[in-house]
């Protein structure tokens, strides 16, 4: 038996790893290893046994951006500023997050906090009651589920970052998607 708590928020923007200077970004849908550490610890529970993201759509979204240097006038040694340059971030509109848990008492407290799905602004709410779902209920729900895997050895892994928790050791998963990630993409 698994107990879900489901999230929702307005937006959200989950960076790639490989993303760093990139001027148009699309926000990852999935879940690293160390993102649901941070959730794990932030939430003070035991473990996040499964999660589940999906999305209305994607929006693309202007950030301006200021370089870490401060330019100072060379004559006079004057701070003029710092340089700014505009990046493309593709933001995920209406995201919803299921996490399940083991036992009644980790959802529970779960339920009474909110998230951030990376940054600060990407906060997510749980709404609705305590789901109790089996493993078949809970594959059942639509959305983007990474599998943790040990390495890329597997069948269908892939490297998905590296692991700020664990001495940034390589993370590896396998992506899966269940039924209407994307709720508005058009049906075929």
């Amino acid at each position: 038996m698994l107990y879900a708590v489901k999230y929702t928020g307005p937006f959200g923007y989950l960076k790639p790893w490989t993303a760093v200077r990139d001027g148009e970004t699309y926000s990852q849908q999935f879940l690293t290893p160390s993102v649901i550490e941070g959730m794990r610890q932030k939430l003070g529970v035991a473990q996040i046994l499964r999660h589940r993201l999906s999305y209305d759509t994607l929006s693309q979204q202007q950030e301006v951006v200021h370089a870490r240097a401060f330019k100072e006038e060379k004559r006079t040694g004057r701070i003029l500023g710092r340089d700014r340059g505009i990046l493309l971030r593709n933001v995920l509109l209406n995201p919803v997050l299921h996490l399940a848990f083991s036992t009644r008492e980790d959802a529970e407290r779960a339920a009474r906090q909110h998230l951030c799905l990376c940054r600060n602004e990407d906060l997510v709410l749980p709404t609705g009651p305590i789901q109790e779902l089996s493993q078949e209920g809970f594959e059942a729900l639509d959305g983007f589920e990474l599998h943790f895997t040990e390495d890329g050895t597997s069948e269908g892994s892939f490297l998905v970052g590296f692991n700020r928790f664990t001495g940034n050791a390589p993370m590896y998963g396998q992506l899966s998607i269940t039924g209407r990630a994307v709720r508005y993409l058009p049906q075929s």
